[in-house]
């Protein structure tokens, strides 16, 4: 067990020097690296110490488990910073230390105090037991920290699939995916072994060493998994609110500040369909939001605006509709007639197989060659 820490704590510090080389380094890549000596250090320092603390340095030990708390707050930091195209830290962001501070001055201050650091002891079970109230409010609020944090991840991803829709046409590399199943993986397995030490105070099964191993086993699998994907992670957000200057008509610096009447909401959705229709910009499969405004020349906010209220879809929808369209034409045209499916979806703007499918069938009710079948 103590050689799997050993090459997790190395693995953690080699991507650590690999993300340090990725040039440009965005928020979350920052995020990553620090989080990254976190977990290598500390994997590092149980493999090589753990046994030593625990039996010999008490205190030491209980402020060791103790970092655990800091393992949920670098991992919301690094997804809101994903999600959010959040470019720097702000002073409430540092609110998420608080608890583990507080944990730590808590025990700072009972060093001082025979009578009360004698009473801190995580391994000391039984009705004779009688522990401090703080210092198990403590320990609850390490065991509930990385569930709480785990809970508050799949808040950012609503939030992330909200801005996807509304902003870009695909979701090849934006959505998140990997980290979607690591963060649900990782959290049942926290959820579990934190479930296991509980059952090993309440009814002194199993071991704190056997919890603590399975605790970093799986930060050890949680290293290597983060470190890899991590450092192929691009910034999925780009100025998709931003708005490209181009020329504009009196009536479209008109609208630029101010909210669309019904009237005027039409009259846009009138030129959006025009030009979508002599433009075929949903061809394009990067197409975003900020993309097709600055094509029309009205602001993101507008755009969006048109599509919500005047079509009743969101971005994402809008434009893939467009391009479910194109694939009905063009399977009955006898120019593509030798074309696969999926040649001829990707021609119309679709980038992958499984999004095409998912699409189209979302869309027609049908899949693409149920449609095939029945339109030749």
């Amino acid at each position: 067990m103590k050689f799997i820490f050993i090459i997790a704590a190395f693995n953690a510090l080699f991507f650590t020097a690999l993300l340090f080389q990725k040039k440009p380094r965005a928020l979350h890549d920052n995020i990553l690296i620090a989080w990254l000596i976190y977990l290598g250090l500390y994997i590092g320092v149980y493999a090589l110490y753990s046994h030593d603390l625990f039996i010999h340095f008490n205190l030491l030990s209980i402020s060791l488990l103790s970092l655990l708390m800091l393992f949920g707050p670098f991992l919301f930091g690094y997804l809101e910073a994903l999600v959010t195209n959040k470019q720097r830290f702000i002073l409430k962001d540092l609110l998420h230390l608080v608890p583990f501070i507080l944990f730590n001055l808590y025990i700072l201050i009972a060093s001082f105090s025979p009578d009360l650091s004698v009473k801190l002891n995580i391994e000391k079970i039984g009705p004779e037991y009688n522990p401090p109230i703080l210092f198990i409010f403590f320990l609850i609020m390490t065991a509930i920290s990385g569930t709480f944090y785990f809970l508050m991840t799949i808040k950012l991803f609503k939030k992330l699939d909200i801005r996807i829709f509304n902003n870009f046409s695909n979701t090849t590399d934006i959505d998140l995916s990997w980290i979607r199943k690591l963060v649900l993986v990782f959290g049942i397995v926290w959820t579990a072994l934190i479930s296991v030490t509980v059952i090993h105070h309440v009814f002194q099964l199993f071991s704190m060493v056997f919890c603590t191993n399975g605790l970093f086993l799986s930060l050890s699998v949680f290293v290597i998994l983060i470190g890899y994907f991590g450092l192929k992670q691009r910034i999925i957000h780009g100025n998709e609110d931003g708005f490209a200057p181009v020329e504009t008509s009196t009536i479209q610096i008109k609208y630029a500040g101010s909210k669309l009447s019904n009237s005027e909401e039409k009259q846009l959705a009138d030129q959006l369909k025009r030009h979508i229709d002599s433009s075929k910009s949903y061809l394009n499969p990067n197409l975003t939001l900020s993309q097709l405004a600055a094509e029309i020349g009205i602001s993101s906010h507008l755009l969006s605006q048109v599509i919500n209220e005047q079509f009743n879809l969101n971005f994402f929808d809008f434009v893939n509709q467009y391009r479910v369209e194109e694939f009905k034409q063009r399977i009955v045209n006898p120019n593509y007639e030798n074309y696969s499916l999926l040649g001829i979806a990707f021609d119309c703007g679709f980038n992958s197989k499984s999004a095409f499918n998912r699409i189209f069938k979302k869309v027609t009710s049908l899949t693409p060659s149920q449609y095939k079948e029945k339109a030749i």
